[in-house]
């Protein structure tokens, strides 16, 4: 296997997809999904619909996408605390990410993991908000350590707007 910090196992596509990447596990799990990648930080309080598991914060690049059993995919947290607990009823009401993928931590992302109880990776140097495409198919192993992405298979629809389902 290859040094992956940074990096990835095998030949890349220049764009990053059809790669494995070494990652830092933060909390367990693994999970497969269609990933939703979020340009900008997520707001918990007002940022999201729980019931719906949609992004309702309205000046958010990604207004109106839903994340529900998606890898939702974020530079990071803002706002209060709020955040876990959004999280938390989005988790009870089904409608939670099935794992996240995020460049930066903070207090606010690091509660809501513990209480989304959801799996949760990070690149350290490497910001895959820039790599990770909405629509890809993405495998989240954090008890390995490994993140594997790929591009939407033939024929997979993908959103008309870059963020939006």
């Amino acid at each position: 296997m290859d040094d992956l910090r940074g990096g990835g196992v095998g030949e890349p596509a220049a764009d990053g997809r059809g790669r494995t990447w070494a990652v830092e596990g933060v909390r367990p799990g693994s999970a497969a999904g269609e990933a939703l990648v979020c340009t900008e930080p997520i707001s918990g309080w007002g940022g999201i619909d729980p019931a719906t598991g949609t992004i309702v914060e309205t000046r958010h690049p990604q207004h109106g996408a839903g994340f529900a059993g998606k890898i939702l995919v974020i530079p990071g947290a803002k706002g209060s605390s709020g955040w876990s607990g959004q999280f938390h009823l989005a988790m009870l009401n089904g409608t939670a990410p099935a794992a996240i993928v995020f460049d930066r931590l903070n207090t606010k992302l690091a509660l809501g993991l513990v209480v989304l109880r959801t799996p949760a990776v990070t690149g350290g140097e490497t910001a895959f908000t820039g790599v990770i495409r909405t629509g890809d198919q993405v495998h989240v192993d954090a008890d390995n350590g490994l993140l594997t992405v790929t591009a939407p298979g033939p024929g997979t629809p993908l959103p008309q707007q870059e963020g939006k389902t």
